[in-house]
């Protein structure tokens, strides 16, 4: 008897403890690693979110750009951090869910890594150097088969929607392009700006000044039908039936984080995700702002693994 209320009062301290830790957190600053450059899309987003989290958190909230090896560098980081809620990760389609497919990754998705929250979702835009002589999609492909070997296209990292996108275009029209990829949006535009390259697929933020500027022409999007914050521009599958793709973004904890860390962060992200500042200023940067449970963002990711995988293996971009 006296073992089982010794027991029982072990118990109910641990759980204290923990529900107390949970409750302080954070007691110091916290970071979010974004594998992208500064100015690219995934650093917009995620100084949005840190800039609400910090006035919420009472603790400073870092930026931490780290776009190398397709986003992987960050997301490997993230895998081996402490698991006390003081490293976030924002990602993205390409190490998190497609990257591993193509090429062996240095952390475990599914075993390293834990889901907190869908931040946004946007297609892709098909863009082009202004001075190639094409208007629609396909303009581009007829040219493209008109001169074999002088389309090259850049993207934002192996394994990336931008990527993907453009191999899976490559299948659907006939035609050959030699991929260029670059760490983050902005290489990758300046390279199709400076005509290094002629192509790319990218999400809509870093393309809009350089298209507003005429640097840049703006084909098509990835969506299956017309996306409703970019009605002007028709989607690819009204050419090529079937062509689908999302590029995403998410927040990722190591794994073993406290339940009740994630629970707040989703929590939080969630009412900063409905902000209308913050939704006014995704929206005009293309940003779908989506939200929802760590659950949803697991299915997510499942689902964009099981999607791709046979796409990938048919396309030949497996590296074993």
């Amino acid at each position: 008897m006296r073992f089982a209320s010794t027991l029982a009062l072990a118990f109910a301290a641990a759980l204290f403890a923990g529900g107390a830790s949970a409750q302080a957190w954070p007691d110091k600053p916290v970071r979010i690693l974004v594998p992208a450059p500064a100015g690219s899309s995934l650093d917009v987003l995620a100084r949005a979110i840190g800039d609400k989290l910090k006035d919420k958190f009472g603790q400073p909230v870092v930026v931490d750009n780290k776009p190398a090896a397709g986003g992987t560098v960050a997301t490997a980081e993230t895998a081996r951090a402490a698991t006390d809620g003081s490293v976030i990760l924002l990602g993205f389609n390409g190490p998190l869910a497609t990257g591993p497919l193509i090429q062996k990754a240095p952390y475990d998705v599914q075993k390293d890594l834990v889901p907190v929250i869908i931040t946004s979702s946007q297609p892709n835009v098909l863009a082009v150097n202004a001075e190639l002589p094409v208007k629609t999609l396909p303009e581009l492909v007829a040219w493209a088969k008109a001169n074999p070997g002088r389309l090259n296209y850049a993207s934002v990292g192996n394994g990336s929607s931008s990527h993907l996108n453009a191999e899976l275009l490559k299948s659907m029209a006939g035609v050959d392009a030699v991929h260029v990829p670059f760490n983050g949006s902005p290489p990758a535009v300046l390279s199709t700006v400076q005509g290094e390259t002629q192509m790319i697929f990218a999400v809509m933020q870093p393309l809009q000044a350089q298209i507003q500027a005429g640097k840049l022409r703006a084909l098509a999007v990835t969506t299956p039908k017309r996306f409703p914050l970019l009605p002007d521009l028709p989607a690819i599958a009204e050419t090529y039936p079937g062509f689908e793709a999302l590029a995403w973004n998410g927040v990722m904890v190591p794994a073993a984080t406290p339940k009740p860390v994630i629970a707040r962060l989703n929590a939080e992200m969630n009412a900063i995700l409905k902000q209308p500042d913050v939704v006014e200023k995704m929206h005009a940067s293309g940003f779908d702002l989506i939200g929802g449970t760590p659950e949803d963002f697991g299915n997510l990711i499942k689902r964009e693994t099981d999607t791709w995988s046979p796409v990938i293996k048919k396309l030949g971009l497996k590296v074993d």
